[in-house]
């Protein structure tokens, strides 16, 4: 089964979030309309600007946990490599 490993931002060098899932428009709306309480909705981190597509569950959950010991430097100049105006990517996502 794909999966989604995905950063989301509270803006633009602010509060980073990482995950995974099978599927990321539901989750990604979910951190949105704040419907699990936790870290995201605490400091308001929704805006996707990064997100990686593996095969199956194991790799991406292997990526998601290499990510989150990275030095926030680094995560940073993965996101603007791709995504250098920390753009919100769920529109893009959802059409």
């Amino acid at each position: 089964m794909a999966c989604d490993v995905y950063i989301l931002a509270s803006k633009k060098h602010g509060t980073l979030y990482i995950g995974v899932t099978n599927d990321l428009v539901r989750r990604v709306y979910e951190h949105r309309t704040k419907a699990v309480p936790g870290f995201t909705t605490k400091y308001e981190v929704d805006k996707l600007v990064l997100f990686e597509n593996y095969d199956d569950a194991p790799t991406a959950i292997a990526r998601e946990n290499d990510l989150k010991k990275w030095r926030c430097d680094w995560k940073t100049r993965l996101i603007e490599e791709q995504n250098p105006n920390w753009d919100d990517l769920y529109p893009g996502i959802t059409s």
